[in-house]
């Protein structure tokens, strides 16, 4: 049984977990896997879609970092993007590898768009991240459940 409630919770926590928010998608995945209402691939699959797209905003923010740098709600500060954009210029694109990571991976997924990086490279990368992340956990989950 699908219930189209506990998906839309979980793709708007990992969206909004993919920007500045305060937001924890990882234990509303667990919680719903252990509740074991919905299938493991449904869930992992809306989790990265919302968090993958919430990466998409930020890139996108990072485009166009110009026009809004000096915007209060702007995800991230000017020393956080300057050491991302240090990280990122060192590995290039393969540090996207790394978006899954709390703290610096919302700054790596800015920065990738104020350095230009292609949408398509972009999405690829992030999308690999994220997926390993969610899917890490589920098994993780599922294992000691």
């Amino acid at each position: 049984m699908t219930d189209p409630g506990a998906l839309s919770l979980l793709f708007l926590s990992a969206l909004a977990a993919a920007t500045v928010l305060p937001m924890q998608s990882e234990a509303v995945l667990v919680a719903l896997l252990i509740a074991g209402q919905q299938h493991p691939w449904l869930l992992v699959g809306v989790a990265t879609v919302g968090n993958v797209l919430g990466s998409i905003l930020n890139w996108w923010l990072g485009r166009t970092f110009e026009r809004y740098r000096d915007r209060r709600w702007f995800p991230a500060s000017g020393q956080s993007l300057d050491r991302a954009a240090a990280w990122y210029r060192r590995h290039g694109r393969w540090s996207l590898l790394l978006s899954w990571v709390p703290v610096i991976g919302d700054p790596l997924t800015v920065v990738a768009g104020v350095l230009r990086e292609p949408l398509a490279s972009f999405v690829l990368l992030v999308t690999v991240a994220k997926a390993g992340r969610y899917l890490v956990l589920a098994f993780g989950t599922l294992a000691i459940a």
